[in-house]
């Protein structure tokens, strides 16, 4: 394993600050919208429906630049990170491994996570590639980044559709991370158990990995070597978003 990708919502950075913020621009307990943002992952739909069952007529976007005018916007620091950034990153630099950061977020939030100063090669967003996931033209803009063959390369993400099945149907191979609303309630499915090479509870857990070239470490589970065509991954994607 030559390159490891990491994505950044709920893999690197926690999103209770992003959705508390949230719910206070919008004047309802910060329960009440985490509640509806559940809602939302168990049906796998867009977590920001959450936002727009308060608010039906809600233009995300344009909401965002009203909050980020008004003094509101993206906040993020030392303390938004997961504790287990730093050090498995940090080890899997010294072990030779590339590391690039590459997840949905916006232009502001890749120059915050580029101030943390992570043990990274490279931090980009979505918004400075101009192209958002599960879009597969986002994925070859990882390949290219990775530096590496495909097969070399491991995506690590918490969302299924989003991270996961694109990774994947782009020939890289992945981890699916058991944390977040979307990590947790999807750990289980059979279309994740089968389609991950790797299933973690921790970034730690990737220095094994990565040392073991292929085979799973002691805490991390292996999935199954069937390897589903991309129309077939394509279409659990689409199924993820559903009600399951």
């Amino acid at each position: 394993m030559e390159t490891i990708v990491l994505d950044i919502g709920e893999t690197l950075v926690r999103d209770d600050r992003r959705w508390a913020s949230w719910a206070d621009w919008l004047g309802v307990p910060p329960h009440t919208l985490s509640a509806l943002v559940g809602a939302a992952v168990a049906q796998g739909r867009e977590a920001t429906d959450a936002l727009r069952i308060l608010r039906p007529d809600m233009d995300v976007e344009e909401a965002y630049r009203a909050r980020a005018a008004a003094g509101r916007g993206e906040h993020l620091d030392e303390s938004d990170l997961y504790r287990d950034v730093r050090p498995a990153l940090g080890e899997l630099r010294a072990a030779g491994v590339r590391i690039v950061v590459a997840g949905d977020g916006t232009v502001r939030a890749g120059e915050l996570l580029r101030a943390l100063d992570l043990p990274a090669d490279l931090v980009v967003t979505s918004d400075e590639w101009g192209v958002r996931k599960p879009d597969p033209e986002f994925f070859a803009r990882v390949a290219e980044a990775s530096g590496a063959a495909p097969e070399a390369t491991l995506y690590v993400g918490d969302h299924p559709a989003d991270d996961l099945f694109p990774a994947a149907a782009a020939g890289m191979r992945t981890a699916h991370l058991r944390r977040g609303p979307y990590g947790h309630w999807w750990a289980d499915h059979p279309d994740v158990v089968e389609t991950a090479d790797f299933r973690i509870d921790a970034l730690t857990e990737l220095v094994g990995l990565a040392g073991a070239e292929g085979a799973a470490a002691p805490e991390a589970s292996q999935a199954s070597d069937a390897s589903p065509d991309e129309g077939t991954k394509v279409a659990r994607s689409r199924a993820l978003r559903s009600v399951r």
